[in-house]
């Protein structure tokens, strides 16, 4: 049984430019589709899938793909902390505004150790 999902407009326009983008790579470098299913260790028919957007399709299938052109290191940059922008703006927000020393008392001498 097929199940069907129902996602938002963004992100099948975002899974049908990865698809027709992993298409056109491949094409670039002159990679028949039997070629890459014989790399990828995954059949014509989900490679046609990824080069389609397929939604249904596994992270892991679109990864080996994107290995077999050499690209596998770009998947794992996708959430990056570096990247993700409006979560280190999250944190800045919760920065103390004062850092304050502990008292004298509870401070630890690393000579007296």
């Amino acid at each position: 049984m097929k199940m069907v999902l129902n996602l938002p407009i963004p992100v099948l326009k975002a899974l049908s430019k990865v698809g027709e983008d992993i298409k056109d790579a491949r094409r670039r470098r002159r990679i028949p589709i039997a070629l890459m299913a014989e790399r990828a260790g995954i059949s014509r028919a989900t490679i046609a899938k990824i080069e389609k957007g397929d939604a249904g399709t596994s992270i892991g299938a679109y990864t080996c793909v994107l290995f077999v052109l050499g690209m596998v290191d770009r998947i794992s940059d996708l959430v990056d902390a570096a990247h993700d922008l409006t979560g280190r703006r999250l944190e800045d927000e919760k920065l103390p505004q004062r850092i304050r020393l502990p008292n004298k008392k509870k401070r630890i001498n690393p000579h007296d150790q």
